[in-house]
């Protein structure tokens, strides 16, 4: 068993379900975050009342899975983000459980 975190802008969500259900992943969970970048221009236009928020709308995914099936999924988002010209790629990693009940 391993624990799958996927990570997105929010426009992505439509191919991000397509590609849990190419590799079978049918029991997932997403939330919707702010993604943020660090920049300079984000580090100068900090304050204690900012009038607008810094972080883009992203998701987070995540499931607890069995190996073959995030191989696939590991393929399919390597494939999409080649074929992508904005620089915000799917980002994803895989952490082992050591214990589940």
């Amino acid at each position: 068993m391993k624990l799958m975190i996927l990570t997105s802008v929010s426009s992505y969500e439509n191919e991000i379900l397509k590609l849990l259900k190419a590799a079978n992943i049918e029991a997932f969970s997403s939330s919707e975050i702010d993604g943020y970048k660090m920049s300079n221009q984000l580090i100068a236009t900090q304050s204690w009342f900012p009038m607008t928020a810094g972080g883009s709308e992203s998701l987070l995914f995540f499931s607890f899975t069995k190996t073959e099936q995030l191989n696939k999924v590991i393929d399919l988002v390597k494939d999409f983000n080649s074929h992508q010209a904005e620089n915000n790629p799917i980002r994803l990693a895989v952490l082992p459980v050591e214990t589940y009940v």
